[in-house]
């Protein structure tokens, strides 16, 4: 995890995305159960936990795409449900699975995207070519949706998301299927855009990638959120040593865990009791 927290993402920087009481249910079913937490300006926040854990339930919202059962969400300073049209110019958001239209080439879709925001002319061709080369597309721009592959349009919904440089992004496993140099490409890119003092909430398996780029991470398990923090305040609040995966399955999988430091001259366990044959 990146512990050396840069300026654009020290702990006074401003709140940009907050959630309160944050709940979501389906019938009988809580999918989110009362998720409280901030994201601060210039923040990578690692979002994390298992399938079905109620990640995806949480960005909807985040999104204004499902209405919370309970408690409110809020992106710079506006609800993410009341607001959520004027929000979705100021946010990036890159879903697991980005869909686009089979017959529009790649390049279309982005200028597409971009004219939704304002953008035209000389400025939004600057932009569309700079994304492209940023996303190693080039060759790809002129290619029908349709024929390209899970990552190429991966790369080319991040390309949408960024085309009008919204101050927050919500991106909902990023380097999924991507080949290593991609990953890298987006990782790298993820954070420059931090550095810039934009705010990145990031949703990921990949817990060696979370380690290497967020500032803090949540871990949420069956809608609740099971630990919050920076890597020494998980391994201080969790008790366990080591990597960012040894701190996740300490939460998830808590009978495995083992104690940061264990007591050296603590007694031999007592040996078990003989058997007298009953």
């Amino acid at each position: 995890m990146n512990e050396a927290l840069d300026a654009a993402a020290r702990p006074d920087a401003p709140v940009v995305l907050q959630a309160s009481g944050l709940t979501k249910r389906f019938g009988n079913f809580t999918a989110v159960n009362d998720l409280s937490f901030e994201v601060r300006r210039g923040e990578v926040f690692g979002f994390l936990g298992p399938n079905g854990a109620g990640k995806t339930t949480t960005i909807r919202m985040l999104m204004g795409i499902l209405v919370p059962t309970e408690g409110r969400a809020r992106i710079l300073d506006q609800d993410c449900m009341l607001d959520r049209v004027p929000l979705k110019r100021q946010i990036g958001f890159l879903p697991d699975a980005p869909a686009f239209y089979d017959y529009l080439k790649g390049r279309e879709i982005l200028s597409f995207v971009g004219g939704m925001h304002g953008l035209e002319g000389a400025e939004l061709n600057r932009r569309v070519d700079d994304l492209f080369t940023r996303m190693t597309l080039d060759e790809a721009g002129d290619e029908f949706a349709a024929n390209y592959s899970t990552g190429m349009k991966k790369k080319l919904g991040l390309a949408c998301a960024l085309i009008h440089n919204p101050p927050v992004l919500i991106l909902d496993e990023p380097t999924n299927g991507l080949d290593p140099i991609a990953a890298r490409l987006i990782q790298s890119l993820i954070r420059d855009i931090a550095a810039e003092g934009r705010t990145v909430f990031l949703s990921t398996h990949l817990l060696d990638m979370a380690q290497k780029l967020c500032h803090r991470v949540g871990i949420v398990m069956q809608g609740k959120l099971a630990a919050l923090g920076t890597l020494d305040e998980l391994r201080t609040a969790l008790r366990v040593g080591g990597s960012l995966e040894d701190l996740f399955f300490a939460v998830a999988m808590p009978q495995t865990a083992e104690p940061a430091h264990p007591a050296a001259d603590a007694p031999p366990a007592a040996p078990p009791p003989e058997s007298n044959g009953v």
